[in-house]
């Protein structure tokens, strides 16, 4: 039986535990500060490419995999994403970002092609093929919104000599709506289909009302050595659910203020009292049930997946409490810091992790029941600067928090076409030296935009010395655009895509793990506003027009269908429609007068 650990590593980096099933599913729970929890769900499924090119697809879903063999995918990756992860308080992205995109939807894909006007028609074909399939919006990533990296990302599969002949594209849409459309047709391509297993547990009520949430399909080709090739689908979906929002009832959406006798006040301070609340500890933590989190119990285990992986786990210490419904097996790690359960193949199953001792000499610490987020390798965050709607500019905030680490890593920012930035503007320097953009920047990647035709690509590759901060900023010009280009909303504002930064690994000698392999982290998106023109104006020229022209046709429209008499004619005309009714009348009522007779 494999080791307990290697069902906590990411299946990325485990080639011998890759192909030991065909189908794999697992849930990785993690309590973070502030009364929150980390839910991470991982399905993963294998396929032998020699079977799939055959369009045996086995455990692979048919309805991506034929998209995918029609347009000559080679690998894939799709991210619906909502919300900001706060890497101050819950540390760390989990999977060391790998797994997270930006606000909205992103896609970058290999595309065979023998040219670039190939793998456009490709990729217009691929978008247009995912919209339908994920109920979203990506047949609107169109050239102006579709990008070629050239520094940001690297295969994640094994390719071997067809990269001569593979383009990356890369598209993303900031402005998409994430909603429970799109997590149906997600779930549909899992085996089980949300019927059992972890599946079960994603509720799109409870999914949707996440702090942060991410959806990540991933479409690789593996080629271990000795071994088979497959081609691997991983589907992941990770969200960090507020437990005391969670655990309030479907019969009460609305959040109401609790009772007085029901707060949770920190008795330790010196002025609390009876009409005084200071509000406890966030960090102690709060008591939460799988059934009460997710609002109902785990239908127990999908026959399909493989039976020696356990499909729950928890990160929290050995030392603390857990309570599972009966028929659950446990295994501890060595380490002390998580464990996972064996759920019973039929049934329903539920865990509870009760709060934490605060009370008697003996209480336990905080440190001792809690696993501490690990830090980030990097801090980044994004604005724009200025003010008008004339210029401004944009200012990217990035801080290294190792003592004695350099990170490397490359900045990528996809602009709108009428975002027109100036190149000579950009600066990065160091905060507290007088460092020069050349000390820092080591190479830079630009493609200007054209109107209306293709967005702005800019990339560059930058190292951060130890325990400093980097300041990058530039200039633009705001365009104005043509009044049919405006959005409905256009006094809302354009969302820009949020930038992407990629660690590289380091190189240096005795780096730690977390070090020598590729991470990942987004920026949050920004919201640009543009000149625009007063909308009022086309609709009061449309009222006027419109009043006009009524005004014309019911006047002409009067002169066509009414009669003109002279003044003296119009007794005699009103006389004789008057006789000619009475007349009638009395034909009427005579006829009726008769038939009665008859009758009787």
């Amino acid at each position: 039986m494999r080791s307990f650990l290697s069902y906590l590593i990411p299946p990325l980096f485990i080639f011998s535990d890759v192909l030991a099933s065909d189908y794999h599913e697992q849930l990785n729970l993690k309590p973070l500060p502030q009364s929150s929890l980390l839910a991470s769900f991982n399905f993963r499924s294998n396929t032998s490419l020699s079977q799939f090119e055959a369009h045996n697809f086995r455990y692979f879903p048919r309805s991506l995999g034929q998209i995918l063999q029609h347009v000559g995918t080679r690998e894939l990756h799709l991210r619906f994403s909502l919300g900001r992860w706060d890497a101050e308080s819950w540390g760390a992205r989990p999977w060391d970002g790998t797994k997270e995109g930006g606000t909205g939807v992103e896609l970058w894909a290999w595309l065979e092609a023998d040219t670039e006007e190939e793998a456009d028609l490709k990729w217009l074909t691929l978008t247009n093929a995912l919209s339908g399939l994920f109920c979203a919006s990506l047949n609107f990533i169109d050239e102006t919104r579709t990008t070629r990296p050239v520094m940001s990302f690297q295969p994640e599969g094994d390719h071997g000599s067809t990269l001569d002949n593979m383009h990356l594209l890369h598209g993303v849409l900031p402005h998409e709506i994430v909603c429970t459309e799109n997590l149906t047709p997600f779930l549909k391509l899992l085996p089980c289909k949300g019927k059992a297993g972890i599946s079960s547990l994603l509720n799109g009520h409870k999914l949707f009302d996440a702090s942060w949430q991410s959806m990540a399909i991933d479409v690789r080709p593996i080629c271990p050595l000795g071994q088979e090739c497959v081609l691997q689908i991983e589907q992941t979906i990770d969200m960090v659910l507020d437990i005391e929002r969670s655990k309030r009832p479907r019969g009460n959406p609305i959040p109401r203020p609790p009772p007085g006798h029901d707060l949770k006040c920190n008795a330790s301070k010196p002025y609390h009292s009876g009409d005084t609340c200071f509000p406890s500890d966030f960090a102690e933590g709060e008591d939460w049930s799988l059934d009460r989190i997710f609002g109902k119990s785990l239908k127990g285990t999908c026959p399909l997946t493989d039976p020696d992986a356990p499909p729950v786990c928890i990160h929290v210490p050995e030392r603390r409490d857990i309570f599972t419904t009966p028929g659950a097996s446990e295994m501890k790690s060595p380490d002390g810091l998580s464990r996972c359960y064996q759920v019973p193949s039929e049934g329903d199953f539920s865990m509870m992790l009760p709060r934490m001792s605060r009370e008697g000499d003996n209480a336990k610490t905080v440190a001792d029941e809690t696993v501490q987020p690990e830090t980030p390798l990097l801090y980044a965050e994004r604005s724009f600067t200025g003010h008008g709607q004339d210029r401004g500019g944009v200012q990217s905030i990035l801080t290294n928090p190792s003592p004695d680490t350099i990170v490397e890593f490359v900045y990528m920012e996809s602009l709108p076409w009428f975002m027109r930035i100036y190149l000579h503007t950009l600066q990065a320097r160091v905060e507290g030296t007088s460092g020069a953009k050349d000390d820092i920047v080591e190479e830079i990647y630009y493609r200007p935009a054209l109107d209306r035709v293709r967005g702005t690509q800019l990339e560059l590759r930058v190292r951060i010395p130890p325990a400093s901060t980097v300041f990058l900023t530039y200039d633009f010009e705001k365009s104005i655009l043509r009044y049919t280009e405006y959005p409905p909303d256009a006094n809302r504002g354009f969302d820009v895509a949020a930038a992407i930064i990629t660690i590289l690994p380091s190189t240096s000698p005795g780096a730690p793990p977390s070090r020598q392999k590729t991470s990942n982290l987004r920026t949050t998106s920004l919201l640009l506003s543009l000149p625009t023109p007063d909308f009022s104006m086309p609709y009061n020229v449309i009222i006027f027009t419109s009043t006009a022209i009524a005004l014309a046709f019911g006047g002409v429209y009067n002169l066509l269908v009414r009669r003109f008499v002279g003044a003296d004619e119009g007794a005699e005309v009103a006389g004789g429609l008057k006789g000619k009714l009475t007349l009638l009348v009395a034909k009427l009522s005579a006829k009726f007068k008769g038939a009665k007779g008859k009758v009787e």
